[in-house]
This record gives structure tokens, C-alpha cells and sequence, in this order.
């Protein structure tokens, strides 16, 4: 799914311009992101639950040369399927 995807579908439901529907898919993105930064998780009820998860450093092998490489410590986002999405699946 992309955000053009998410835009064509809310031009088409709310019968909007092109224009206004891609400002409402970036807004709804970022107001996401920023909820997810702010409180470390994301609820949309019916959907799911997306998590910021960090993660530890560890070891790893660069693919190309096979030399072993240090990855640092990060962040990441998990997502969990809600019960009814699952039934709906």
C-alpha cells in the first residue's frame, strides 16, 4: 500500500480533488508518525497496533565481502493485527 494508493482511495470515498486527498494522506501519515514518536505506539481500533520496538546492537557479515560488521543499536516498528482484522482475513 502506498500513500497514492491511500489518497486515490479518499478522493474516491469523500468525492474531493486529487490535490486535497494527497494532503489528507500526508497529514494522516504524519500525524502517525508523530503520535508513534511521542507516546512509542499507534492504535487504529479494528486494525491494529503499531509499537516502536528498540533493538540491541549485535554482530553481523557484510553479504558482499563476508568481513564480520558491528550494527548499532536502533529503533524499529512491529505491528500486530487486531482480532477483527484477523477474522476479516
Amino acid at each position: 500500500m502506498t500513500k497514492a494508493f491511500i489518497a486515490e482511495t479518499i478522493q474516491q470515498s469523500a468525492e474531493i480533488t486529487a490535490v486535497a486527498a494527497h494532503k489528507v494522506a500526508g497529514t494522516l501519515v504524519d500525524a502517525i508518525v508523530a503520535e508513534m514518536k511521542k507516546s512509542g505506539k499507534f492504535t487504529l481500533p479494528g486494525f491494529g497496533t503499531f509499537t516502536v520496538r528498540k533493538t540491541k546492537a549485535r554482530k553481523g557479515v557484510n553479504p558482499r565481502l563476508g568481513t564480520p560488521i558491528k550494527i548499532k543499536a536502533g529503533k524499529t516498528v512491529r505491528f500486530k493485527a487486531s482480532p477483527t482484522l484477523k477474522k476479516k482475513m
